[in-house]
């Protein structure tokens, strides 16, 4: 499934998201501990969508936009932190 990925930054408080479909969206939210450092602390996918890899993309952008901004990303959300286990090319950006 291929996605468009939408991102808002209001203040410390960022989200990604996409339409998935008409009325249908998911989303993964992060706010900002510090300068350099973003905690996602949410993601949510329809569950008619889930296991379509829609959740997979959102943290792939968050993950390759912290990384071009020098940001580490505490992976507080459960899936997100199931991810960070199983993808180790993104340890560069897991906060210590």
């Amino acid at each position: 499934m291929e996605i468009e990925i939408s991102h808002n930054l209001h203040g410390d408080r960022g989200r990604y998201w996409a339409q998935i479909a008409p009325g249908y969206e998911a989303e993964m939210t992060y706010h900002y501990r510090g300068p350099d450092v973003i905690v996602i602390d949410h993601t949510y996918v329809p569950p008619a969508y889930e296991g379509q890899g829609v959740g997979l993309e959102l943290v792939r952008r968050g993950v390759a936009d912290a990384r071009g901004k020098g940001l580490k990303i505490v992976p507080q959300c459960p899936f997100v932190a199931a991810l960070f286990r199983r993808y180790e090319e993104w340890k560069d950006v897991l906060a210590a």
